[in-house]
């Protein structure tokens, strides 16, 4: 797991990239690297941070000195950085960026490929030698075998560049869900840059952080980012996930488009498994592709906790560890990391311990406070790059703070099962609209029946899901604003100020109106939910130097459990049907039969209302200032509404404050672009 930067221009400068490789040390404090490409040759160099037996081993892309000892801004059209987190084969034959032994193809690389001993195999019949045991050489020697074909091979999460020096060729990968991020951006002087975070281009000469209006929108109405290519940041773009590109490196400025996009292809599309067996025989394989999953993300050289928050999915995924574990005679403990509250509402150490006691892991427990919330989120919202949705993800930030802080290098974690196993609640309208769609009226009433018994809801509300996937926009946007619910016109946001085009986003990737679980599923899993997860989860493990593993989005899970029939994940009221199923005799039985939700949750709503109400109030008023009268005056009306309770609590106050905090953080213009 590391960090990455590439410039490409007539003239590289070196203390830009320096710079841009810095302000992403918390993602590679154990080593720095650089190469720089001109007509002429390829120069490695090293950093501060480059440890002094990487110049010593005798590879083909050793340091050749430090980068201060070198002059190479007039010669070089192109440049690799690199900043590495140990975390497969620790020795300096990990170093990057990497090459061939011919010095032809060059790399730099983040992520892990969990199958890379399997592929390593392969290319070793096929005639390949290694010098190393890292999965970056792995990649390289694929791709000189396979080509851009390679990729389907690779199980993991990865974003990596490769330079074939000989036909001036720059090819560039996002693995298929985005767990690792790729940024790019055209700066003012023409320079083409790649990065693994978007503060790295503020190190560049003409920054000017601009906002995007559309995306602006997009957070603040429907607290929604990482849905496109592009971020609130104008102009910044990202690799899409599943996409790959290439560049001719010398001629690159004829492949930018005029609002600075580059030309991307999908090279992997989410397909479901088409299944036959029955409910049974998906349940025994369910069992079997999990437990690989989380088997191959057990490899590593350093040492492997989990996150454990008492759900389904992050218990799920413990207690496979602890079986592995025992399989294997593993000594010692898995040490595991829980958020819990003081608040009994948003506490699950009941659950937690439950887990703990039927695992004998070494449990881990932080109790996010709000006296510390405020403290941290100008450096939480530097980390995160964009604006996030609420102070969940300030739990989630404490948690990987303490897992470094207990020597855990790498977490697992349980992004992506909601997606793929209807763990929403909102999954309750594909299946009612389903039902409905075939004349199934009696399950129907059933299931609305048994939504009421199990979660609590009135027949009422279960119609409103109904009519949420069977209605068309326009009826759904008016139930929203009737009902008090986030919609297209928000009256607190000024549209024409922010110079945006209100709409739903949910339309664009099909989660609005979607009348079958599949459908829906997919959509969360390729635009509308997932990716900004996994952003999250990526900027607050990289922040403390941890990198997060997620089982449930090995590739070969995901397409079978997408390809499952609907009822397999969702029906009479109960969710994740066959992961409860799956888990029996694995999970304890409490765990298995749990019907409510949080997650890594804070009480944040009792901090709005009881903790703080000055505070939060404070925020607002200062986040109307900052800005520019974008969010209006209602926002403050709204926040004491809700506040003195005549409205229900509402993530909408955090989501301006968090605005309002990267506005500042980034000094971002809010003028019209």
């Amino acid at each position: 797991m590391c960090g990455i930067t590439i410039t490409i221009s007539s003239q590289i400068n070196a203390a830009q990239i320096m710079g841009m490789n810095d302000l992403i040390r918390h993602r590679g404090p154990d080593d720095e690297g650089y190469v720089f490409f001109s007509d002429q040759e390829a120069v490695c160099v090293g950093g501060e941070d480059t440890p002094i037996n990487t110049r010593i081993e005798q590879t083909p892309y050793k340091p050749s000195g430090l980068i201060t000892e070198f002059d190479l801004l007039a010669k070089s059209y192109m440049a690799f950085g690199h900043r590495r987190l140990a975390i497969v084969d620790l020795s300096p034959l990990g170093h990057q960026p990497m090459c061939d032994s011919q010095r032809r193809y060059w790399i730099t690389y983040n992520g892990e490929i969990y199958n890379y001993l399997e592929i390593r195999t392969e290319l070793e019949m096929l005639g390949h030698q290694f010098l190393s045991h890292s999965d970056t050489e792995v990649i390289l020697a694929a791709y000189c075998e396979w080509g851009e074909s390679c990729l389907s091979r690779f199980n993991g999460m990865w974003a990596f560049a490769i330079y074939d020096q000989k036909n001036d060729s720059l090819f560039i990968s996002r693995d298929r869900f985005g767990v690792k991020p790729l940024y790019y951006w055209v700066s003012p002087e023409g320079v083409l840059a790649f990065a693994s975070e978007i503060k790295q281009f503020t190190a560049m000469n003409g920054w000017l952080a601009k906002i995007n209006p559309q995306r602006a929108y997009d957070f603040l109405a429907w607290g929604l980012t990482d849905h496109t290519d592009e971020t609130l940041f104008d102009r910044v773009f990202q690799l899409p996930p599943g996409c790959c590109l290439t560049l001719k490196v010398t001629d690159y400025a004829r492949a930018i488009e005029k609002d600075g996009r580059l030309p991307t292809k999908n090279w992997y599309t989410l397909i479901p498994q088409q299944f036959s067996g029955d409910f049974d025989d998906a349940v025994v394989l369910f069992r079997q592709h999990l437990t690989d999953a989380v088997d191959l993300r057990l490899r590593a050289d350093v040492s492997v906790g989990s996150c454990l928050s008492g759900g389904l999915d992050s218990s799920s995924i413990v207690c496979l560890i602890n079986e592995l574990l025992h399989k294997k005679e593993i000594s010692g403990l898995q040490k595991t990391f829980s958020a819990c509250s003081n608040v009994k509402r948003f506490d699950e150490r009941e659950w937690i311990d439950k887990v703990v006691a039927a695992t004998s892991v070494e449990p881990h427990y932080i109790y996010p406070e709000f006296d510390e919330l405020f403290d941290q989120i100008p450096e939480i919202t530097w980390h995160q790059d964009e604006p996030f949705a609420s102070t969940s993800i300030y739990a989630q930030w404490s948690l990987f703070r303490d897992a470094a802080k207990s020597d855990v290098t790498v977490m697992l974690d349980g992004q992506g099962a909601d997606e793929q196993l209807a763990g929403y609640h909102n999954f309750f309208s594909p299946r009612l609209a389903s039902l409905f769609r075939s004349g199934r009226w009696f399950s129907m009433g059933k299931e609305l029946c048994l939504m009421r018994k199990i979660h609590g809801y009135s027949l009422l509300t279960g119609f409103k899901f109904l009519v949420n996937a069977i209605s068309p926009e326009y009826l759904r946007d008016f139930l929203r604003r009737w009902g008090g619910k986030t919609n297209a016109f928000p009256l607190w946001l000024d549209s024409a100020k922010l110079a945006c085009v209100p709409k739903n986003p949910h339309l664009v990737s099909g989660a609005a109106g979607a009348n079958t679980i599949q459908k829906l599923s997919i959509a969360q899993l390729t635009g509308s939910n997932l990716q900004m997860l996994l952003h999250w989860e990526d900027r607050d493990s990289m922040a403390h130097s941890v990198e997060s593993r997620v089982p449930f989005l090995d590739y070969r899970l995901v397409e079978f459990v997408v390809g499952l029939p609907d009822e397999f994940k969702l029906a009479n009221g109960v969710t994740k049907r066959v992961l409860r199923e799956s888990m029996s005799g694995v999970l304890p039985k409490d765990i298995c039969n749990r019907m409510d939700k949080l997650g890594f949750v804070t009480p944040e709503e009792v901090w709005v209302k009881n903790v703080a109400p000055d505070i939060f109030v404070e925020k607002i008023k200062k986040a109307i200032e900052i800005s520019g009268g974008i969010v209006n005056a209602d926002a403050l009306k709204i926040t004491k509404d809700i506040i003195s309770g005549k409205k229900p609590f509402d993530f909408l106050i955090w989501r301006i404050i968090s605005f309002s905090a990267w506005l500042e953080r980034f000094d971002v213009d809010v003028g019209k672009v």
